[in-house]
């Protein structure tokens, strides 16, 4: 009983020490770093509730549009990725659960049994129109709203359209005004996407050097994963690119980091394309014991280095034509092959160098120019090589 009661007396202190903490300088210097960051999204939230407010209020001469500002807020709070698609999809999925619960209201009223139709009929119409599940749940709930909500007389389908009406008011304004990391968004998935691509080729280097089979296909699990990441950073540059046409609030400097990152995406795509064969030969070899000569496995982490150094780069806005230069550096020793090489381990020098090339392009160098500074072998590099040996 006393260790009940002495745990009881400890709730006020902790309570106290918790409140402490978040009012202390350090943590509300942190809340004031994120009101900073969210103050545009809120600007832009508070006058797409308005406006659609007014538009519904006074063009469409609807009362009490309720939905028209709950609808913007919905679609303009909750879409952070892919922010103009998402916005489109949101207004669809509470449209269907609005015009669903409007219709079934209409001709048999309010009650439970209508809630359990509207609800399930709603959020399967979503699916069926190939929602996931946070859309499926907007439209239920908005479904369930309507529902309960007595319409006032003569308003019958006027709430759709004022969930229409906030939609639309949603998505000019992420057009107009996109928010900051619209824009951002490309570069920070090409960043994560080349320093995933550099991690990959990292582990399967120490995996053929250990002999790792586990932490090879670990490896290779992730490498599959990398397509998944060029698709996410390609449909996000798309959304930047159409924010970049129509924002007027948009710099010409955001519209060329965009572009330049557009520019990056097939030579990525192809990169990891490679370095997937890369990696499933390399678990090949390491499960069959086959012969790898070390100076392939050095390729291979000279290439995980420079992948990362792109990384760095694209991180730090820097230009990527310094990394050409160890691109070419290793290009070069590529061109040698070892007699002992098996299938497996000559597959990974030769991915290595259709790697380089893909990197090369990536950093701005034209395609031909890419497959020129990569000689096809060790005579085109050093014509004097054949010469050499005859004496």
């Amino acid at each position: 009983m006393s260790t009940r009661r002495e745990q009881l007396s400890l709730v006020p202190a902790r309570a106290w020490d918790r409140l402490r903490l978040e009012v202390s300088p350090g943590s509300a210097r942190e809340r004031w770093v994120r009101l900073r960051a969210r103050a545009w999204l809120i600007v832009q939230i508070a006058v797409g509730a308005a406006l659609a407010w007014w538009i519904a209020r006074h063009l469409v001469g609807h009362v009490l549009p309720f939905f028209a500002p709950v609808t913007a807020m919905i679609c303009l709070g909750l879409t952070y990725g892919d922010r103009i698609r998402r916005i489109v999809e949101l207004t669809v999925g509470v449209a269907i659960g609005i015009l669903t619960a409007d219709v079934f209201v209409q001709w048999f009223g309010s009650g439970t049994w209508q809630i359990l139709l509207v609800a399930g009929t709603a959020m399967s119409l979503a699916v069926l129109l190939g929602a996931g599940q946070l859309l499926m749940m907007q439209a239920g709930i908005q479904g369930v709203l309507v529902t309960t909500l007595v319409a006032p007389e003569g308003a019958a389908l006027s709430r759709w359209v004022d969930a229409l009406v906030g939609g639309s008011v949603a998505l000019v304004i992420a057009m107009l005004a996109p928010t900051r990391s619209t824009t951002q968004r490309p570069r920070e998935r090409a960043v994560a996407a080349v320093g995933h691509l550099a991690a990959v080729l990292t582990d399967t280097t120490q995996a053929m050097r250990s002999r790792d089979l586990d932490r090879a296909r670990g490896a290779l699990t992730t490498a599959r994963r990398l397509s998944e990441e060029v698709d996410a950073l390609r449909d996000a540059t798309a959304e930047a690119l159409a924010a970049a046409r129509l924002a007027p609030l948009l710099s010409g400097v955001h519209r060329d980091q965009v572009r330049q990152i557009q520019e990056m995406i097939g030579p990525l795509g192809l990169a990891v394309r490679n370095v997937r064969v890369l990696v499933r030969r390399s678990v090949a070899a390491v499960e069959d014991g086959e012969f790898v000569p070390p100076t392939y496995t050095d390729m291979v982490e000279a290439l995980a280095q420079a992948a990362a150094t792109v990384q760095e780069q694209l991180a730090d806005q820097a230009p990527l034509a310094e990394v050409q230069e160890d691109l070419i550096t290793l290009a070069r020793r590529s061109t040698w092959s070892h007699p002992q090489a098996g299938l497996s381990a000559e597959v990974l020098r030769a991915q290595v160098r259709s790697t380089v090339v893909d990197l090369l392009v990536l950093s701005g160098m034209g395609p031909a120019e890419a497959r020129r500074r990569v000689p096809a072998t060790r005579e085109e590099y050093d014509p004097g090589h054949v010469e050499d040996e005859d004496r």
